[in-house]
């Protein structure tokens, strides 16, 4: 008896043993509840915006945690090399970071199917002595990220040019080195293409010297592990969103406003910040808390329309900083156009009711970007433009969408199939475009500021990622 106890005790043993060793890696994070990603802070990865987290890699991240029914738990580890040592060491399950796929990474770490093209391009200040290729960098400091693939980069480079030297820092991040080039701290420093898309508008006296590399891909990574599990979930993943369109739109989301860049313009816009705003940011704080909006997005729309001069006026009539027209006004009850007050009180009227005719089903921020169309075109021509994003087959509820499709609405071929004929198509377009500038620009020159509504207040933006 006590033998055949025995032999249960030791089946059973095991057999719980075996059951354990099965256990995949997918498995244990579906029961725990929890996909832990390692992260950076940064506006083309992860970072605090006015709604809450943003940045595509938060983005990218939540979708596939919601894929997964799991809560996706971000780590933000204190410099780029460390990010790096951890998900090689298996201290978290993801590395979604803007990382660059190179060869050296690849013996270490398992990579993702990319997600997005860059280049590596060296930054400098106007102002200062352009270099035209890698020799010229003798003559000044250049500084970059410990760890990164620019270091790999430069490398390379010095195989053939052996006086190039460089200043690796394991304390600031990769944006801070763009900012001490601004300073002219240093001379020069290498970013992303697709960083440097972003962070041109918050400084306009740095530009693009050259490329230091040929294109070379984005990808998330994962530790070198022989249970593939979470790999082959995480490249299902992306083979979907790549084929559905999700991915496009989410890069559009966070890039596609910021690739055209006008310096006159950007600087123009800063001098006015200093000079113009003070006097009508009250106007624009009232008003968008009346109307549950972001007063920043509401003195974009202004800066849009008038460049906040009160007293503008246009060829057709439309007058004041919101660029009211007559009927509109009558509409509003706002008396007087060209007083501040009353036009931005009542474009923030008029703005918050664009956003709530849209359909319901619109999610953030294509609800408020397809708003701004109608405030600028009129809500039938936008309509007209998301009946054709539907007949050629687009997402009538996609802003990317929509915007490829109002164009046409100045063409015969196609306006004289709508319900109210023909408009300036590319107007909201770049209108909408502008606006999402500005109002970067805004949050960014803004974001030390402790404004108590910010935790209180409902926002316009909310920021939300569509369903897979």
């Amino acid at each position: 008896m006590r033998l055949t106890s025995l032999f249960i005790f030791l089946g059973s043993s095991l057999l719980l043993s075996c059951t354990q060793q099965e256990t995949t890696l997918i498995e244990r994070i579906k029961k725990s509840g929890e996909l832990r990603i390692i992260t950076r802070y940064s506006p083309t990865t992860y970072f605090e915006g006015p709604e809450g987290h943003a940045g595509i890699e938060h983005d990218l991240a939540q979708l596939f945690a919601t894929r997964l029914g799991v809560d996706a738990n971000f780590i933000l580890p204190e410099n780029f090399n460390q990010l790096l040592s951890l998900i090689s060491e298996g201290e978290a399950d993801i590395a979604a970071a803007g990382i660059t796929v190179t060869e050296k990474r690849k013996h270490w770490m398992r990579f993702a199917p990319a997600y997005q093209e860059i280049t590596e391009q060296l930054i400098y200040r106007s102002g200062t002595r352009r270099p035209k290729n890698i020799d010229d960098l003798s003559e000044g400091i250049l500084e970059v990220l410990h760890g990164s693939s620019h270091i790999e980069t430069l490398s390379t480079h010095r195989q053939n040019h052996f006086d190039l030297q460089w200043l690796t820092s394991d304390t600031l991040s990769s944006d801070e080195l763009i900012e001490l080039v601004d300073l002219q701290l240093i001379d020069y420093t290498v970013a992303d293409s697709n960083q440097f898309t972003l962070y041109r508008q918050l400084y306009p006296k740095l530009h693009v010297a050259f490329d230091i590399s040929k294109p070379r891909k984005l990808a998330w990574a994962l530790n070198k592990s022989e249970d593939s599990t979470l790999y082959d979930e995480v490249t299902k993943f992306f083979e979907e969103i790549k084929d559905n369109g999700v991915l496009e739109r989410l890069i559009e989301k966070n890039f596609g406003h910021a690739k055209t860049f006008n310096y006159v313009g950007n600087c123009t816009f800063r001098r006015h910040i200093k000079q113009r705003l003070p006097a009508l940011r009250p106007f624009f704080e009232a008003a968008a808390q009346q109307y549950n909006l972001d007063w920043r997005l509401l003195a974009a729309i202004g800066y849009q329309e008038s460049h906040w001069n009160p007293k503008a006026v246009s060829p057709t009539g439309v007058r004041g900083i919101m660029m009211l027209t007559q009927g509109t006004a009558k509409q509003l009850k706002v008396k007087n156009r060209l007083d501040p007050k009353e036009s931005i009180f009542g474009g923030a009227q008029y703005f918050s009711q664009r956003i709530k005719k849209m359909p319901e089903r619109i999610p953030e921020p294509d609800r408020s970007w397809m708003a701004l169309a109608a405030y600028n075109i009129g809500f039938g021509h936008l309509e007209d433009a998301r009946i054709l994003t539907e007949q050629q087959k687009g997402d009538p509820d996609s802003w990317l969408d929509i915007r490829q499709k109002l164009p046409l609405l100045s063409q015969k071929k196609w306006y004289k199939k709508t319900k109210h004929g023909y408009a300036r198509g590319r107007e909201p377009v770049i209108y909408v475009k502008n606006i999402r500038n500005y109002y970067d620009l805004l949050v960014w020159l803004t974001k030390e500021e402790q404004v108590e509504t910010d935790s209180t207040e409902p926002l316009a933006l909310e920021k939300e990622v569509p369903a897979l």
